[in-house]
């Protein structure tokens, strides 16, 4: 077990969110110790997963926007092609990666990242049916199971599908461990 209560992390949710896409990591960052909030869409307090899964988020993204992030994790299903317009939600992208975190997205998320524009020139994976859109927004695309791109702009972790998980998980804790928290 690492601990992680120095660590901050944001996840974010719209409806039709892949349900264990969102669970899987809050449940491990509690685990871990590490604060965890949950982002959603305005006007909407809950969030139904694709499987019917609901979730209380904590505020909507222009509440967070604001504040430091050690790790922001983009569950994948429908919603991140909804958390894609919302200006507020790739603002804390960019945010977090230029103040030194972590961006995570995992399946469909990463039209999250491809619309913050934050993935030019980088490598990572998503689910394959988005693999052309990561590659338009000049991504180096890859199939594998988890891909950490560190740079001076910050790290980018990416998984494809739920099958991704425990690794995807594992990494993002062990990133976490190893750096510093974000002030």
């Amino acid at each position: 077990m690492m601990d992680l209560k120095d660590k901050k992390v944001l996840i974010f949710a719209g409806p039709d969110f892949e349900d264990r896409e969102l669970f899987y990591p809050l449940y491990r960052f509690r685990e871990e110790g590490a604060t965890v909030k949950v982002a959603g869409l305005p006007n909407e307090s809950v969030h139904t997963g694709k499987y019917g899964i609901p979730v209380t988020v904590d505020g909507d993204y222009g509440f967070f926007v604001n504040e430091h992030w050690d790790c922001i994790v983009v569950a994948g299903g429908w919603a991140p092609d909804k958390v894609r317009m919302n200006h507020c939600a790739l603002e804390i992208v960019r945010k977090t990666l230029e103040a030194g975190g972590v961006a995570s997205a995992i399946c469909h998320g990463g039209w999250v990242l491809a619309s913050a524009d934050v993935i030019r020139n980088r490598t990572l994976t998503s689910y394959k049916a988005i693999k052309d859109d990561m590659t338009n927004a000049g991504a180096n695309w890859v199939d594998e199971e988890v891909v950490v791109d560190n740079s001076s702009k910050g790290t980018v972790v990416t998984s494809r599908t739920p099958d991704d998980l425990p690794a995807f998980c594992k990494t993002l804790v062990g990133l976490m461990a190893k750096t510093p928290a974000v002030v």
